[in-house]
C-alpha cells in the first residue's frame, strides 16, 4: 500500500479526474473530514477505507495503492538517479515534469536540476536557462536558502555560457549575498564566489574579481574540496593573467592541476585539463608546450567517453594549439570541421575564439579585408555586450595578427 503523502495525491488526482466533490465521493460511509485529511496525508488509510473508496471512485484497489510508472514524476526520478552511466533518461523526465501537478516542490527541483544538467552537458544552453529559471522560482517557494543558491549561481554560470554576462552578474551577486547571510557551508560560499569571478573577469572588473580571488585563497582554499579548490584555482589564474600578471597565473593554474593528482574523478580530471589547455592558450604570451600536454592527456579519454560537446571542445582546442604551433593548415582543417559538424555545442565565449581564429586564418591566407572585417564585427558584439574580457582578446588578436603579416602584397593591401 502506498504511503502518506502517496496515497492522499493519488486519491484526489483521481477525484479530480472524474469531477467528483468530496461529498459525492463519500457518500453515506465516509465523512468528508476524513476523507480530506486522507487526502493531505495526515491520516493514514485503513484496509476498509482503500476499499470503499474504491469502490466510490470505479476503480480498481491497486489504482490507489500502487505507484505507477507512467508520469510520476517520483519514479522518473528515480530511474534518472539510479541508471547505468550512458542512460538516456531525459525524455522521461522531461515528460514527468510536464505531467507533474506540481504537489512536490522538491521532487520537481530535483528533476529540473537534472535536467539543467543534462542539457548543460550537452552544450544546449538556452534550455538549461528555461529549467534553471524555474529552479529559481521554485527555490524561493520552498525558501530552502541553499537550493536558492545553488540555482542562483548555476543560472549566472549558464548566462555567462550564452555570452550574457552582464545579466548574469545580479544572479552571482544574489548567491554569493544569500550564502553568506545565511551561513551556509563553506562550499556554497566558495562556489558562488567563483562564480562571481568569472563574471566579474568577463565584465573587465579585474580590481573587484581579485579582491575576491584573496577573499578565496585567504578564508576559503586551505580547507576547500579538491574540485572546488580547482575551479576557484583556474579561474584565478585567469584574473592574474588578465592583470599581465603571468607568473601568478602559471602558479595558479598548476595548483589547480595539483588538486587532483591520483584522484579517481576522471570526469573532472578531463574537464581540469581542457580548461587549463584553454586557459594556457589564452595566456600572454601563450604556454604552448603545456596546453599541448594537458590537451593530449584529456584527449585519449575524451575520445573513448567524451559527449559530442565535450568531443568539439577538444577540436576547438586542438585548432588553436595547432595555430600557436604554426599548423596553420591543420588549424583551418579542423576549424572547416568543426563548421561543417552542424550544431556547434561551444559556449559562447569559445564559439567566439573559434571565430577569432578563422578570422585570423583569413587575414594570414591573404584574405585581408575579410578577416579584418570579420574580426572587428566580433569585437563590436563583444563591446556591445560589454563582455570586456571577450571584446580585449577580439581586439588584441587583430592587433597582433596585422602585426605578423609579412608577405609582399599583403602589407600593402593591409595599409
Amino acid at each position: 500500500m502506498l504511503e502518506q503523502p502517496h496515497f492522499g495525491r493519488q486519491l484526489r488526482k483521481l477525484r479530480l479526474e472524474r469531477g467528483l466533490s468530496q461529498a459525492a465521493v463519500v457518500g453515506e460511509g465516509m465523512s468528508t473530514g476524513y476523507l480530506s485529511r486522507l487526502e493531505s496525508g495526515k491520516r493514514r488509510p485503513t484496509g476498509r477505507a482503500v476499499s470503499y473508496l474504491a469502490q466510490r471512485l470505479g476503480v480498481e484497489v491497486a489504482a490507489l495503492t500502487e505507484l505507477h510508472a507512467g508520469g510520476c514524476l517520483s519514479r522518473a526520478l528515480a530511474a534518472a538517479t539510479s541508471a547505468p552511466p550512458g542512460t538516456d533518461n531525459a525524455a522521461a523526465l522531461l515528460q514527468a515534469v510536464r505531467d507533474d501537478e506540481h504537489d512536490d516542490p522538491l521532487g520537481r527541483w530535483q528533476a529540473l536540476w537534472l535536467l539543467g544538467q543534462i542539457s548543460d552537458s550537452r552544450g544546449d544552453y538556452e534550455q538549461e536557462r528555461v529549467h534553471l529559471r524555474e529552479l529559481i522560482e521554485l527555490s524561493d517557494l520552498i525558501a530552502a536558502p541553499d537550493l536558492q543558491v545553488r540555482s542562483h549561481a548555476q543560472y549566472a554560470r549558464c548566462l555567462c555560457a550564452l555570452g550574457r554576462a552582464r545579466a548574469a552578474e545580479p544572479a552571482a551577486v544574489t548567491a554569493l549575498t544569500l550564502a553568506r547571510a545565511e551561513r551556509l557551508p563553506a562550499a556554497d560560499v566558495m562556489a558562488a564566489q567563483t562564480v562571481l569571478i568569472g563574471v566579474e573577469t568577463g565584465l573587465g572588473r579585474l580590481d573587484a574579481a581579485e579582491r575576491h580571488v584573496r577573499e578565496l585563497e585567504n578564508e576559503l582554499l586551505p580547507t576547500a574540496a579538491p574540485q572546488l579548490a580547482a575551479e576557484a584555482l583556474w579561474t584565478a589564474s585567469v584574473v592574474a593573467d588578465r592583470q599581465g600578471d603571468h607568473r601568478t597565473a602559471q602558479s595558479r593554474l598548476e595548483g589547480a592541476l595539483a588538486q587532483l593528482q591520483g584522484g579517481g574523478d576522471l570526469a573532472l580530471w578531463t574537464r581540469l585539463r581542457t580548461a587549463a589547455t584553454a586557459a594556457a592558450l589564452q595566456m600572454s604570451p601563450p604556454r604552448v608546450a603545456a596546453a599541448e600536454r594537458w590537451l593530449g592527456e584529456a584527449g585519449v579519454v575524451l575520445e573513448l567517453i567524451g559527449t559530442p560537446a565535450q568531443l568539439q571542445e577538444v577540436r576547438a582546442l586542438r585548432a588553436h594549439l595547432a595555430f600557436h604551433q604554426g599548423r596553420l593548415d591543420e588549424a583551418r582543417t579542423l576549424c572547416c570541421a568543426l563548421s561543417s559538424d552542424g550544431e556547434l555545442r561551444l559556449p559562447h565565449g569559445d564559439r567566439v575564439r573559434l571565430a577569432v581564429l578563422e578570422g585570423r586564418l583569413m587575414i594570414l591566407e591573404g584574405r585581408v579585408d575579410e578577416g579584418v572585417a570579420a574580426l572587428h564585427r566580433l569585437g563590436q558584439q563583444a563591446t556591445d555586450a560589454r563582455n570586456l574580457d571577450l571584446a580585449s582578446h577580439v581586439w588584441q588578436s587583430l592587433a597582433t595578427t596585422l602585426a605578423d603579416v609579412r608577405a609582399p602584397g599583403v602589407g600593402s593591401a593591409v595599409r
